[in-house]
């Protein structure tokens, strides 16, 4: 298949993978420095060291480039995606299928990436990717596994069929907002397990965080229209586990800065993008327009926007009044 790339982060990685599997595939940035560093190193060293990049794939800032595409791919970070999306509105095929691998939602709107992308390109079939998959492992062909949804499950199983290979297992679901918002609302969670992490509280607090985390995330997806399941797998839980656990997150690692000390938007400076801060206050206004409660998100709030101590922040939780641990969607 010819698959586009736009965005050359976690698309570099997706990049290597389908190209190493035999499809023609052109990544896309709009950053020009990065495509000749990309170019003259055969890596993209910033982001992905020690991962070799093929000469067989192209990498332009061409966006005509879109022109002819039978996938095309979104990896784009939320703050920009309806602004790539308008660009690729001008060139792109009615036959050309699009798939959003990118994980938030909108700022000012609060719509999922989508969303946002339907609006902008209404005439193409469109799927997304979630589940555990940093780009620094996709790319060294370690196995992972993701779940693909699409509204229209030919396009599901066409992606699956298409773009599986020994390395990357591909699940099928039907629910797209659910794999969306799971993807999204993991991040402030994680954002969180970092925070604990740098405060040096231990593994306990951690899969408490994880644990209620999920519970919390899950109250709140529903209400916003996912269907509870989908948390249990790995769009939910899934990527829950890996974001807040592992080294290459971003959130994770910006979370570790705060609880040691530095506040929260210079972490975030200092660490680049962290879906989970700008996710914290869309997910913070969300809980309180539909009346969810999300203890945990409204604690992380304070300590992004609010300058509130982390510390103060745990025992704000831990002295909450006490509840049951079982919640109502279980039933439904």
């Amino acid at each position: 298949m010819k698959i586009t790339i736009l965005g050359c982060g976690f698309g570099t990685a997706l990049a290597v993978l389908w190209n190493k599997a035999g499809h023609d595939v052109t990544a896309w940035s709009n950053n020009e420095e990065e495509i000749q560093d990309i170019l003259r190193h055969g890596e993209h060293k910033r982001l992905l060291p020690g991962v070799a990049v093929s000469n067989r794939i192209g990498f332009t800032t061409d966006i005509d480039c879109i022109n002819g595409a039978d996938v095309l791919v979104f990896a784009i970070p939320s703050p920009y995606v309806r602004e790539v999306a308008k660009k690729a509105a001008g060139v792109i095929d009615k036959k050309t299928v699009v798939l959003n691998v990118g994980k938030g939602f909108e700022e000012g709107t609060a719509k999922r990436l989508s969303q946002v992308i339907s609006e902008e390109l209404p005439d193409n079939r469109l799927a997304v990717m979630a589940g555990p998959c940093h780009a620094e492992e996709v790319g060294r062909s370690i196995p992972t596994t993701v779940v693909m949804s699409s509204e229209d499950m030919t396009v599901t199983e066409m992606l699956q069929d298409a773009l599986q290979t020994e390395t990357f297992r591909i699940y099928g679901n039907e629910d797209v907002a659910g794999c969306e918002i799971a993807s999204a609302l993991k991040n402030p969670i994680a954002l969180c397990c970092g925070i604990v992490e740098g405060m040096k509280l231990g593994d306990n607090t951690i899969a408490s965080l994880m644990t209620r985390g999920l519970a919390e995330i899950t109250r709140l997806g529903a209400a916003m229209g996912a269907k509870w399941e989908t948390f249990t797998g790995l769009a939910g839980v899934g990527d829950l586990i890996v974001t807040c656990t592992s080294k290459h997150s971003r959130n994770h690692r910006a979370g570790i800065l705060i609880g040691e000390g530095m506040k929260a938007a210079d972490a975030v400076a200092n660490v680049g993008t962290v879906e989970g801060y700008n996710c914290c206050r869309i997910a913070y206004k969300q809980a309180y327009g539909i009346h969810v409660r999300t203890p945990i998100i409204d604690e992380l709030y304070k300590v992004c926007f609010e300058d509130k101590e982390p510390a103060e922040c745990v025992r704000n939780l831990m002295m909450r009044p006490q509840i049951r641990e079982r919640e109502q969607y279980w039933n439904n």
